[in-house]
C-alpha cells in the first residue's frame, strides 16, 4: 500500500517545479541553516564524512558544495592494471547484463531499447547492440561526482530533454521504459576497449548535471535535444580523460548507465542486481583492446 502511495505521488508532484526549487534552495548561502540542513542530512542519511576531504560540514557554504563534497585523495584506491575497467560510482548496481539485440533489462517485467535510451541515435545504438551495461544507482548518503572507467576520448554528448521522476528500486520496478524517459546527459567515447557510453541520468531533485568540459549541462531545461562533437585525440580541441579522473557530476540524485560494445568487456563475476559499488574498484575485465597508443600519446 505505501509503495502504490509513493508512486501515486511520484506521478503527480509538480516534479520540474520542486527540482528548480531544490536546485535553487540548494545553492543558496544560508550561513547557520546551510549547516543546519547539511547536518541533518548527513545524520538521517549516515553520511560518512571521515572520507570526505572537509570533513567539518561548517566548511561548506551551499548545500550543493557539500553534495559535490570531493572525497579524500586516499578514499578510493585505483587498480593501475590497464586491462581492468574500474567503477565510475559510488552506489549501487541497480541492473547489469548483456544488452540482448537492442533490449536493456530494467527490472522483472520491463525493458527498454537502445535506441530509446540513446534519444533515437541508431547510428549509435548500433555500437551497442549485443554488447554489455551496467545501471548503477546512486543515493542520497553517496559520492556524487562520476569518474572514467577506463582511459576515453570524448566523441560525443547530448542532452535529451525527459521527464524527472525518481529513480530508485521501486521506481525501476513499476514505470515502464524509466531511464529512456527521463532527463538524460549521453556522453560517447572512443576507448582501449572500443565505443563507451556513460550516460547521468536526471530524477526529480536532481538540481543540475554538470561534466567537467563544460560545466553545467543542466538547467536550463529547454525541451530541446541538444548536441555536440569533439575531434579525436590526434586532433586540436581533443577532450582525453584517463581511469579514475572526474567526469561529471550530479547535484542530487541519481543513476549512471555504462554501455559497451559486443565482446569488448567482461563485467566482473561478482557484481550483480544491488552489489554495492565503490569508485575504483573493478567493474569489468578488457577482452580485446584497441587504440591504446592514442590514448598512451595524450596521458
Amino acid at each position: 500500500m505505501l509503495n502504490r502511495i509513493k508512486l501515486g505521488l511520484n506521478a503527480m508532484l509538480p516534479k520540474k517545479a520542486l527540482t528548480e526549487l531544490a536546485g535553487w534552495g540548494a545553492g543558496k548561502r544560508g550561513g547557520w541553516l546551510t549547516k543546519a540542513v547539511i547536518d541533518l542530512f548527513v545524520w538521517y542519511y549516515k553520511v560518512d564524512m571521515k572520507e570526505a576531504q572537509k570533513p567539518d560540514t561548517g566548511s561548506y557554504r551551499t548545500f550543493n558544495e557539500f553534495f559535490v563534497r570531493p572525497l579524500r585523495d586516499d578514499a578510493r584506491p585505483l587498480s593501475t592494471d590497464p586491462n581492468l575497467l574500474v567503477q565510475p560510482a559510488d552506489g549501487a548496481v541497480s541492473q547489469l547484463g548483456r544488452i540482448n539485440g537492442d533490449q536493456i533489462f530494467q527490472a522483472k517485467g520491463h525493458h527498454y531499447s537502445l535506441e530509446a535510451l540513446l534519444a533515437g541515435n541508431t547510428q549509435a545504438a548500433e555500437l551497442f547492440r549485443d554488447g554489455e551495461f551496467v545501471t548503477t544507482y546512486l543515493a542520497p548518503r553517496d559520492y556524487h561526482r562520476v569518474h572514467m572507467p577506463c582511459n576515453g576520448i570524448l566523441r560525443e554528448m547530448i542532452y535529451v530533454p525527459g521527464d524527472l521522476y525518481s529513480v530508485n528500486p521501486l521506481t525501476a520496478q513499476n514505470i515502464p521504459n524509466l531511464f529512456a524517459r527521463n532527463e538524460r546527459v549521453i556522453c560517447l567515447f572512443d576507448t582501449d576497449f572500443g565505443p563507451m557510453a556513460q550516460i547521468l541520468v536526471g530524477a526529480t531533485i536532481v538540481g543540475s548535471i554538470e561534466t567537467v568540459w563544460a560545466g553545467t549541462v543542466t538547467p536550463p531545461r529547454e525541451g530541446i535535444i541538444k548536441r555536440w562533437c569533439w575531434p579525436a585525440a590526434e586532433d586540436e580541441g581533443a577532450v582525453v580523460l584517463l581511469k579514475g579522473q572526474e567526469m561529471g557530476r550530479f547535484k542530487l540524485g541519481s543513476t549512471v548507465i555504462n554501455l559497451f560494445a559486443a565482446g569488448k568487456v567482461q563485467l566482473a563475476a561478482n557484481l550483480a542486481a544491488e552489489s554495492k559499488t565503490r569508485l575504483g574498484e573493478t567493474l569489468a575485465n578488457g577482452l580485446q583492446k584497441e587504440n591504446a597508443d592514442d590514448l598512451t600519446q595524450h596521458s
